[in-house]
């Protein structure tokens, strides 16, 4: 089974708007409509038998309704994760509603949420969810539409993970999105997983925004060396969807310099590990 373990989605009646927004935010295309449907049509297109939907809280007060939507949601190859915000009133309390739904993690963004990961609140959310067999996805690095903004750098990742201990962490982009030349030294020696979303090849533009230079993202040799950091048996498959393509995603995983059993891994079993599937 492929397994990407990074893709969003919107309701059907914003969709429109938000990802019209995003793109002109991030200077990118987006590759999908950005519902539910026109994943289901991307991963049939790419043979992708499950992905993992990643909803993100911007709002305190949206978090319960986003995730017992996310329950509702859940099947027919999707697999919904919960939100969480840090600065709800009775985090914990909702991190047992989510397990409650029999949703499988949580994700987290720093950026978007305002607070650092290694902030007290980040940090009762992550011992509360280890506390419950959550996995928690978070961004990790800088983020393609808050340029210089960085509230997850390996560095701050670290501490976090000095004080939490054991916890079922999945770092995106790799571990840092622009942040790659310190995630191996700061980060390989801890139990957390990488996915490879919006990491390998290169941006996407739809206008003059950026730089040649820019639009580079990690090459072969640096995002192998990377892999073989942690080891291919904690490094997931993410495309980041509607965000990049999930056919060439996977087909730029499959040319890499690995053994079949290193991409095998990647592709899909982690994942399926991970998420416990039988």
């Amino acid at each position: 089974m492929t397994v990407d373990f990074h893709t969003h989605t919107f309701p059907q009646r914003i969709a429109a708007a938000a990802i019209a927004k995003m793109q002109l935010d991030c200077h990118s295309a987006a590759f999908t409509e950005g519902t539910a449907q026109a994943l289901r049509s991307s991963m049939e297109q790419a043979d992708i038998q499950c992905s993992v939907v990643l909803p993100v809280a911007t709002n305190p007060e949206k978090v319960h309704s986003i995730n017992t939507v996310s329950a509702a949601e859940s099947g027919s190859g999707l697999v919904y994760f919960g939100c969480i915000h840090p600065n709800m009133e009775n985090a914990p309390a909702e991190l047992e509603y989510i397990a409650s739904l029999g949703l499988k993690g949580i994700k987290l963004h720093p950026v978007y949420q305002g607070v650092d990961l290694d902030d007290r609140r980040y940090l009762d959310i992550l011992k509360k969810a280890a506390e419950l067999d959550l996995i928690v996805v978070t961004h990790a690095g800088d983020d393609i539409g808050f340029p210089g903004v960085v509230r997850c750098s390996p560095e701050i990742l670290r501490r976090a993970l000095d004080k939490v201990g054991n916890v079922k962490l999945v770092l995106a982009h790799m571990g840092g999105w622009r942040n790659w030349d310190r995630v191996a030294s700061l980060l390989a020696d801890t139990g957390v997983y990488l996915d490879t979303s919006f990491s390998l090849g290169a941006i996407t533009p739809i206008d003059s925004h950026y730089a040649p230079q820019e639009l580079s993202l990690m090459g072969t040799e640096e995002f192998c060396a990377l892999v073989r950091s942690f080891g291919a048996e904690r490094v997931l498959f993410g495309t980041d969807s509607p965000w990049a393509d999930q056919a060439q995603a996977l087909s730029d995983i499959r040319a890499l310099p690995l053994s079949e059993q290193e991409k095998s891994a990647i592709l899909g079993k982690n994942a399926c590990h991970l998420l416990k599937f039988n």
